[in-house]
């Protein structure tokens, strides 16, 4: 019904492997920041069909082909998992992902 009314967007179909582990809301600023499977989105709460910004953030290939060695799945376990999304100030968030087993952390600029 949401979607029908245009009061609501799909982000991503559902069996695409993006497991969506970190959510960030900023009320002030009406978005919502989401951390999935080598990716963050940033959702304008205030303007729900406008497309979501992303920011592609995979793991390093060298880790992610070492994942692999290890008899890992490349699909379910090699990539960076999203799982932090902190404030940091008025004008830096935090995040922090797996890595591909070898967790990688940076502020992200917002603006």
């Amino acid at each position: 019904d949401l979607l029908k009314s245009n009061s609501s967007r799909l982000l991503l179909a559902s069996g695409d492997g993006m497991d969506f582990q970190a959510l960030l809301v900023d009320e002030d600023r009406a978005w919502l920041m989401v951390g999935a499977k080598n990716h963050i989105f940033l959702l304008h709460l205030d303007h729900p069909n406008r497309e979501p910004e992303k920011i592609f953030w995979p793991a390093p290939k060298e880790q992610v082909k070492h994942c692999q060695l290890a008899g890992r799945n490349v699909e379910t376990e090699c990539a960076n998992f999203i799982r932090l999304l902190q404030p940091f100030n008025q004008s830096h968030v935090f995040a922090c992902g797996t890595g591909s087993y070898q967790p990688v952390c940076a502020f992200i600029q917002l603006g």
